[in-house]
C-alpha cells in the first residue's frame, strides 16, 4: 500500500506540474491516504488540523500534531514530517505559514477543506489565490488498480459476513440493536483474518464501528434511520445499510439488502422485487463506453413500469471517500471505464408504509461488472440463511 501511495502522489506531481499549480495543500483524510499511505485517528473536529503539501518538483511535507507524529511517521513513505502543538510558537498556524511560505497561489480541495483552515487564510493569507485541486486529484481516483481492488474485495467479504450475521439475527420479538451488535462482532471478526500486526497492517484496526443504518416496519420508508430498542414483529420488514460500515483499509463500499420477518404483505414484496429489479437492470446495463446516466435510466425504466418513482441516484462511484465521481444519475455523461468501481442501489420510499433497498458494489470490467458484495438478491426471511 505505502509503494503504491507513494506512485499515485508521483502520478500527481506531474499532474500538478502540467496544470501548471506550483503547491497544493490536501487535507481530506481520503486523500491524504490516497497519497501518503497514513490516516488520522484525532480528526479535525477536534481543532487540530493534518495536512499534505505537495509541490511537482519537490518532495511531500506532512503536518501534523506533534502528540500524532510518532504513529504518523511509522505509516507514511513521507520522510518530511513536519509537527506542530497546540500553543506556543509552534502552533499550527505558524508552521503551516512557514511550510507555504509566500505562495501567490495554493490549490487546495475547495469542498472538503476545513473551515478552520480556510477561516485562516481568509485571516492571515488575503491576497493568496486558492483554486481547487480536487479534479486533478479525483481524475486519478476513478479508476482502481489491481491492488485497490483487491483490498475491495477483502472490504466485500467482510461486509458478506456482516450481512450474515444481521440476517442469522432476526427473529419476531428481537430489539433492532441486537442485530446491529450481530452486524459489529461479525464483522469485526472477519476483518482481523485479513490483518497482521506487522508493519502497516498494524496500524490498521478491524474493528466494525458505526452507528449502525437500520430499520423496520413502515419506518423503512425513512431510509437512513438507525438501529433502536424497537422489537420486530411478525410481518415487519428489516432494512441494513452498511454505506457508512463496510469499509476496511481506507476503502469504502455500499451494501444493502432487505429482510422480512417471518412472512410479508404483497405490497411489500411487489416494492421490494421492483427494487431488486431496478437495480439488476443497472448492473446489466454497466460496461465501458456506457454513460453513467444511461445506467441510471435503465433502473428508471423499471420503476415507471411498476408504476414508481424514485428520488435516489442509482448509484455512486466508490473508494477512500464515501461519495466519489461519477454518480449514477440523470444529468452525469460520465463515460464507465474498466476499473471503475460504485455501489448500485435499488431503492423505493412509501412514506409511513415501507420501502424497498437493495444495493451491492462492483467493479467495471471489460466486459461488464463483476460484484465486489455477494448475498442472495432475492426477497429474504428470517430464519432462511442461503
Amino acid at each position: 500500500m505505502l509503494n503504491e501511495a507513494r506512485a499515485r502522489h508521483a502520478r500527481f506531481q506531474n499532474r500538478l506540474a502540467d496544470a501548471g499549480v506550483e503547491i497544493a495543500l490536501i487535507t481530506d483524510e481520503a486523500s491524504i491516504g490516497y497519497l501518503a499511505g497514513f490516516w488520522g485517528y484525532l480528526s479535525v473536529e477536534f481543532g487540530r488540523p493534518t495536512a499534505l503539501v505537495v509541490r511537482p518538483d519537490a518532495d511531500p511535507v506532512v503536518i501534523t500534531p506533534l502528540m500524532e507524529s510518532e504513529m504518523v511517521t511509522a505509516m507514511t513513505w513521507v520522510e518530511n514530517v513536519v509537527t506542530w502543538e497546540d500553543m506556543g510558537n509552534n502552533h499550527w498556524v505558524h508552521v503551516l505559514s512557514k511550510v507555504l511560505g509566500n505562495a501567490p497561489h495554493v490549490a487546495v480541495e475547495k469542498a472538503t477543506l476545513p473551515a478552520v483552515l480556510r477561516n485562516w487564510f481568509d485571516d492571515q493569507m488575503p491576497d493568496t489565490v486558492l483554486s481547487d485541486v480536487s479534479s486533478l486529484l479525483g481524475a486519478m481516483r476513478m479508476i482502481k488498480s489491481p491492488d485497490e481492488i483487491a483490498v475491495m474485495r477483502a472490504a466485500g467479504q467482510i461486509a458478506e459476513a456482516m450481512m450474515g450475521a444481521a440476517h442469522g439475527a432476526l427473529a419476531a420479538d428481537v430489539p433492532e440493536y441486537e442485530a446491529a451488535l450481530a452486524v459489529i462482532d461479525a464483522g469485526t471478526r472477519r476483518a482481523a483474518g485479513f490483518l497482521t500486526d506487522r508493519g502497516w497492517e498494524a496500524f490498521v484496526s478491524p474493528m466494525i464501528q458505526g452507528l449502525q443504518i437500520m430499520q423496520s416496519g413502515s419506518d423503512t420508508s425513512m431510509v437512513h434511520r438507525r438501529a433502536s430498542v424497537k422489537r420486530l414483529t411478525p410481518g415487519d420488514p428489516v432494512y441494513f445499510c452498511f454505506c457508512n460500515m463496510a469499509q476496511f483499509k481506507l476503502y469504502k463500499l455500499g451494501f444493502d439488502r432487505m429482510f422480512f420477518i417471518e412472512h410479508a404483505s404483497d405490497q411489500a414484496i411487489r416494492v421490494q422485487q421492483a427494487a431488486i429489479d431496478a437495480q439488476q437492470a443497472a448492473i446489466a446495463a454497466i460496461r465501458p463506453g456506457v454513460t453513467a446516466e444511461s445506467v441510471a435510466e435503465a433502473a428508471n425504466e423499471v420503476y415507471r413500469a411498476r408504476g414508481y418513482e424514485t428520488g435516489y441516484r442509482t448509484g455512486r462511484s466508490i473508494g477512500m471517500s464515501y461519495l466519489e465521481a461519477p454518480e449514477l444519475k440523470t444529468g452525469d455523461r460520465t463515460v464507465l471505464q474498466s476499473g471503475m468501481t460504485f455501489a448500485v442501489d435499488g431503492g423505493i420510499s412509501l412514506d409511513g408504509v415501507c420501502g424497498g433497498r437493495i444495493g451491492d458494489s462492483i467493479v467495471v470490467t471489460d466486459t461488464g461488472a463483476e460484484y465486489l458484495t455477494d448475498y442472495p438478491r432475492e426477497i429474504l426471511y428470517s430464519g432462511q440463511l442461503p
